[in-house]
């Protein structure tokens, strides 16, 4: 089945437990592979996320996807890394 990118803007992404993390605001493309290399959350559930900062999810860790994102695994909690 063929998608678009676009539609993939403003999935809901879930972590392999049913907690809410983000939707999805862009995504990362790998040009030299010609594949999708994650997506990007700018809002994160600041429960899991410190700050509810931005954050990239590989999509190799992509369980599913189709109304909206499944993980296969997502760290208890994520903490920012300060410059």
């Amino acid at each position: 089945m063929l998608v678009e990118i676009t539609e993939l803007f403003g999935i809901k992404v879930y972590s392999h437990k049913g907690t809410y993390i983000g939707d999805i605001s862009d995504i990362i493309i790998d040009f030299d592979r010609g594949s999708i290399y994650g997506v990007y959350l700018e809002h994160s559930n600041p429960d899991l996320v410190e700050n509810g900062a931005a954050i990239s999810i590989p999509f190799r860790m992509v369980k599913s996807v189709d109304e909206i994102m499944l993980l296969k695994n997502f760290p208890e909690k994520v903490k920012v890394k300060s410059n």
